[in-house]
C-alpha cells in the first residue's frame, strides 16, 4: 500500500498513536509521513537501505543505532527535542507497561494491550466498551446500558445478559503481566457501572487533560506552548467518536459533546497556527473536519484563510462555494459575516494572519502586499476567482512607463496549486517508481514528460497528485496544477488562457502579460522564460489531446510535466520523449485495501467474502470502490446486503453518491462517451451485446455490419479513447463499461446487431470475417483478473451464442427463419449480413446528454 499523509499521526506516541508511547518504530514512521516521503526516499537521503528503514518501522529492530537515528533525523526535518526522545527510546527499549490495555474511541473503537491490537467480537460488547468509555469518568446508568445495547428493545433476560457482557469487558481489560498501576476495569456502582481506569489509558481523557492544558496557557505570551499542545491533542483524533459503531452510539450526548470539544480544539489551533504563520499544518486538520461538520461556518472560515495563506488560493475559493451552495440547498440562507468576510480576504490578497512583533518574515516566500478595497484590480479578481495569483499594478505604471524587464515580482509566493490528495491511496507502486524517475539524481537518465493514462474512474488524478505531494521538496520553487476539462461539461480550457493563468501565478507583471484573448505563441514564449533555470512541478490534469498540452510544455530541463489523459497521447510519446504510465484496475486484494480505508479495516476484515464480492461487482475500479465505500459508510450498512443491492442489471444506477456528481460511475463513463463520433458511439453501443469478454476485428465487423477496414478504425478509436482495452488483436470491454453500453442501446439496434452475429454463424458464406476466433466463451468477472479462459482461442462455433437474457435490452430472442433460429434448416443460409444503415437516434441519451 502506497503511504498517506495523515493528519492524526503521532510521531510521540500516546494513546493516539499506533502502538503506545516509547516505541522507535512507530514514531519514524510517523516523522516520516509528515515531511510526505516514501521509505525508498527517507532511506536514500539518510544513507541506509529501505530495508534498514523498512525493519525499523515495523519493530524488527528494537534499538537501532545513535548514527542511523541521527542521519534520520536530519533527512525528516526533526527537531534536537525529537532527536533526544528517539536516542532515549533506543536506549532503553520499550516501555515496562507494553502489558497494559488501552481504549480507543476517537475513531472507529479499538482496544490495545500493549502494542497488541484485542479482537473485540460481536457488536453488542463493542457498544458497551464504547458507551462505558464515553461516560469514563461517570459511570452508566443501568436504563443507559439497556438502551444503547438493544435499541430496538431489551429480551426478557436483559439484565443477566448484562452481567454476561460486563464479565467478558473484564476479561477483555485484563492485562497480561503485572504492572506498576492498577488495569482497567468495569466495576459495579450503586445505578449502573463504571470504566475504573487512568484517564491516559483512553484517548479521550488523554485528549481533554491536553486541552484542558492548552486553555490554561496565556495565548498572547506563549502561543509556540499552546499550538504544540493543542496539535498534540489533536493527534489523539483517528476520526469522529465511535466511528464504526452504530448510530444510536454516535448520537449519545457525550459523543455530541466530544465532537464540540473537537471542534473547539480545532478552532483554537487554527487561530494559533495563523498567528505563527504556520497556516499550512492547520489545512489538513481542517479539511478533515470540514467534512464532519459540513456546515460549520468558522471552521470553513478558518480553512479558507489557511488555505490562502498556504498560497491556494484557488482551493480557497472552492471551499467558499462549496459551503454556500450547501447553505443554499440544505437551508436556504447565505453565508454568514465570518465566511464573507475570509472571502473577501482571498480576493484582496490581504495579509491572512497577525504577524508576531520582531518575528521574522517566512523563509520561503514574503508577505503579500495589501491592495486597497476600492482597486480596480480587486474588481477583476472578483469576476475571475481563478486568477487569485494576480499581482496588482504599481502605483507609478502608466501607459508611458518605460517597459521592464519580464522578471516575477519580489513578493509573488512560489505557486502551491497542487489539490488535496486522496484519504486513502493503495497500490501502484509500479508506477511511482517510473514517476520518480522524474526526480532521478542523474540529469541523463531524468525524463521531463510523464503522461498517466486509463480508462475513467480509475484513480489518474489521485496518482499524480498523491506523487506530486510526496515529492514535492525536489520542485523547490513551486507546483502548478491546472484541470484542462478534456473530458467534462464545461469547455475545455485553451492553451493561451491556461498560459495567462501561469504566468500571473508565476508573478508576471501586469504589463508583460499578452492582452487577452492572449496570443499564445508570446504567451508560451513569456512562460518558458520565466522558467528557466528553475525547479518546478507542472500537472496537467485531464487532457483532452496532445495539441492541448504541447504549448503548457516548459523548455527548462529542471522542470517537470505530468500529464494525466483518457487518450494515449501518442504523439507526445514520440516528439516529446514523454514516458507513458498505464493504469489498469485494482487486483481483489488492492480493491478491499482500498474499501477499508473508507469503510473501516475491522468492517472488510469482519465480511473477507464479501468484501470481495463487492470488489468484483466494481469491477477493480477504484472509483466504483470508493463510491460503494461512501454508500456503505452513508447508509451504515453490512457489506454483504450492499453486494446484495449491486448485484443485477442497473448496477451503474447505484454506484452513485447523492449530491455528488463526481462520484457517480456513469458520469464518468458518459464524459469520455460524448467525445467520441457517430459511428464510434455506435460501435461502442454494440459491444455491450457480446456473448464472451473479447472479440477480433472479424467479429466487431460483422456486429456493426461495417468492413474490418472500418471496424478496425473504430476499435482503436475506443482503444486510445481507453473504452475497450486491446490485447493481441483481440478488443473486450471491462465489467462496468459493458453496463454502461447495455444501458445505451436501443432494443431494435441490439436485436437487429445479434442478427447479424447469428446469420454470420450460419452455415455459407458471410460477408465480413471468417468465423474463426471471433467470441469468447464464458466470462470469468473476476476484478483485476485478464487471464483468458481456455475456450478463449477457440473456433466460435464452440461458443454460445448470443441470446436475450439477463443484461440485454430486449426480453425475448427472435426465432424462426428472420432471427436465425439455431434449430432445424434456416432459410436464410446463404444470406449475407445486413449492409450499414444510418446510424439510428442513440435510444437513452435523453437520461444521460
Amino acid at each position: 500500500m502506497s503511504e498517506t499523509v495523515s493528519a492524526t499521526a503521532d510521531p510521540k506516541g500516546g494513546p493516539g498513536g499506533e502502538y503506545g508511547r516509547g516505541t522507535v518504530g512507530p514514531r519514524i514512521r510517523s516523522f516520516r509521513r509528515r515531511a510526505g516521503l516514501s521509505q525508498e526516499a527517507a532511506a536514500s537521503g539518510a544513507g541506509i537501505s529501505a530495508r534498514a528503514l523498512r525493519d525499523i518501522e515495523r519493530g524488527r529492530v528494537r534499538r537501532p543505532r545513535a548514527y542511523t537515528l541521527r542521519s534520520l533525523a536530519g533527512t525528516l526535518g526533526l527537531s534536537d527535542d525529537e532527536l533526544a526522545d528517539l536516542l532515549a527510546d533506543a536506549r532503553t527499549g520499550p516501555p515496562r507497561d507494553t502489558g497494559r490495555p488501552s481504549l480507543l474511541i476517537l475513531g472507529p473503537l479499538v482496544l490495545r494491550r500493549g502494542r497488541t491490537p484485542v479482537p473485540v467480537a460481536g457488536p453488542v460488547l463493542r457498544r458497551l466498551l464504547g458507551l462505558l468509555a464515553l461516560k469514563h469518568p461517570e459511570p452508566a446508568t443501568q436504563q443507559e446500558i439497556t438502551d444503547i445495547l438493544w435499541p430496538s428493545g431489551p429480551p426478557r433476560s436483559h439484565p443477566s445478559l448484562i452481567h454476561t457482557y460486563v464479565s467478558q469487558a473484564r476479561r477483555l481489560l485484563a492485562p497480561c503481566g503485572p504492572g506498576s498501576a492498577p488495569p482497567p476495569t468495569v466495576v459495579r456502582t450503586p445505578t449502573g457501572y463504571r470504566l475504573e481506569a487512568s484517564r491516559n489509558r483512553i484517548d479521550l481523557g488523554h485528549f481533554d487533560e491536553l486541552l484542558a492544558r492548552s486553555e490554561r496557557l496565556p495565548r498572547a505570551t506563549e502561543p509556540e506552548a499552546l499550538y504544540e499542545s493543542l496539535a498534540e491533542a489533536l493527534r489523539c483524533w483517528r476520526g469522529p467518536v465511535l466511528a464504526d459503531a452504530d448510530p444510536v452510539l454516535r448520537r449519545h450526548p457525550a459523543a455530541v459533546a466530544a465532537e464540540e470539544r473537537r471542534v473547539r480544539a480545532a478552532l483554537l489551533h487554527a487561530d494559533t497556527a495563523l498567528l505563527l504563520r504556520r497556516s499550512g499544518e492547520a489545512v489538513p486538520v481542517l479539511a478533515d473536519l470540514v467534512n464532519t461538520e459540513p456546515l460549520h461556518e468558522g471552521l470553513h472560515a478558518r480553512l479558507i484563510i489557511a488555505l490562502a495563506d498556504s498560497g491556494e488560493q484557488a482551493a480557497a475559493l472552492q471551499v467558499f462555494t462549496r459551503l454556500r451552495r450547501r447553505l443554499d440547498e440544505e437551508l436556504g440562507i447565505e453565508p454568514g459575516t465570518e465566511i464573507r468576510e475570509a472571502h473577501l480576504r482571498v480576493l484582496r490578497r490581504q495579509p491572512q494572519g497577525p504577524r508576531r512583533a520582531g518575528s521574522p518574515a517566512p523563509a520561503h516566500r514574503a508577505p503579500a502586499r495589501r491592495e486597497p478595497a476600492h482597486s480596480t484590480e480587486t474588481h477583476r479578481e472578483s469576476a475571475h476567482p481563478a486568477e487569485t495569483h494576480r499581482e496588482p499594478a504599481h502605483p507609478t505604471e502608466g501607459h508611458g512607463a518605460p517597459a521592464r524587464r519580464a522578471e516575477p515580482a519580489a513578493t509573488t509566493p512560489p505557486p502551491a496549486q497542487l489539490p488535496s490528495g486522496s484519504g486513502a491511496f493503495v497500490g501502484r507502486r509500479p508506477q511511482m517508481r517510473v514517476l520518480d524517475t522524474l526526480v532521478a539524481s542523474d540529469p541523463a537518465r531524468r525524463p521531463r514528460i510523464a503522461v498517466v493514462v486509463g480508462p475513467p474512474g480509475v484513480g489518474k488524478t489521485a496518482l499524480a497528485t498523491h506523487w506530486a505531494h510526496a515529492r514535492r521538496e525536489h520542485f523547490t520553487d513551486g507546483q502548478l496544477f491546472v484541470d484542462l476539462r478534456g473530458h467534462s461539461r464545461l469547455p475545455a480550457l485553451r492553451p493561451g488562457d491556461v498560459l495567462a493563468q501561469f504566468l500571473r501565478a508565476l508573478g508576471a507583471p501586469p504589463h508583460a502579460l499578452p492582452a487577452h484573448p492572449p496570443n499564445e505563441d508570446e504567451a508560451a514564449a513569456l512562460y518558458r522564460t520565466l522558467l528557466a533555470g528553475k525547479r518546478l512541478l507542472i500537472v496537467l490534469d485531464d487532457a483532452r489531446d496532445a495539441e492541448q498540452v504541447r504549448p503548457l510544455i516548459p523548455g527548462a530541463p529542471g522542470c517537470a510535466v505530468v500529464i494525466t489523459s483518457r487518450s494515449r497521447l501518442a504523439g507526445l510519446v514520440s516528439t516529446e520523449g514523454a514516458r507513458r504510465i498505464a493504469l489498469d484496475v485494482l487486483d481483489p486484494d488492492e480493491g478491499c485495501e482500498l474499501l477499508g480505508g473508507i469503510a473501516g479495516a475491522c468492517n472488510v476484515a469482519a465480511e473477507e467474502a464479501a468484501a470481495r464480492r463487492l470488489v468484483e461487482l466494481c469491477g477493480g475500479l477504484p472509483l466504483a470502490i470508493r463510491t460503494a465505500g461512501a454508500n456503505l459508510v452513508a447508509r451504515d450498512a453490512s457489506i454483504a446486503g450492499h453486494c446484495a443491492e449491486l448485484a443485477g442489471d442497473g448496477i451503474l444506477g447505484r454506484l452513485r453518491v447523492e449530491g455528488d456528481r463526481r462520484s457517480t460511475v456513469r458520469s464518468a463513463f458518459e464524459l469520455s462517451y460524448r467525445t467520441l463520433p457517430g459511428e464510434a458511439r455506435r460501435m461502442f453501443r454494440l459491444l455491450g451485446q457480446l456473448p464472451g469478454p473479447e472479440l477480433t476485428v472479424d467479429t466487431a465487423a460483422v456486429l456493426a455490419g461495417v468492413t474490418p477496414a472500418a471496424s478496425a478504425a473504430l476499435l482503436a478509436r475506443l482503444a486510445d479513447a481507453h473504452l475497450v482495452r486491446e490485447r493481441a488483436g483481440r478488443f473486450g470491454l471491462d465489467v462496468l463499461l459493458r453496463s454502461y453500453a447495455r444501458e445505451l442501446i436501443g432494443a431494435d439496434e441490439a436485436h437487429t446487431a445479434r442478427r447479424r452475429l447469428v446469420l454470420s454463424r450460419a452455415p455459407g458464406p458471410v460477408r465480413h470475417g471468417t468465423g474463426r476466433d471471433n467470441c469468447s466463451g464464458s466470462y470469468a468477472s473476476s476484478a483485476g483478473s485478464r487471464t483468458q479462459s481456455g475456450g478463449d482461442r477457440k473456433d466460435s462455433r464452440s461458443a454460445p451464442l448470443p441470446s436475450a437474457g439477463a443484461g440485454h435490452p430486449d426480453a425475448s430472442a427472435p426465432s424462426g427463419p428472420a432471427g436465425g433460429s439455431r434449430t432445424g434448416p434456416s432459410r436464410t443460409v446463404g444470406r449475407t449480413a445486413a449492409p450499414p444503415r444510418a446510424e439510428p437516434r442513440e435510444p437513452g441519451m435523453h437520461r444521460h446528454e
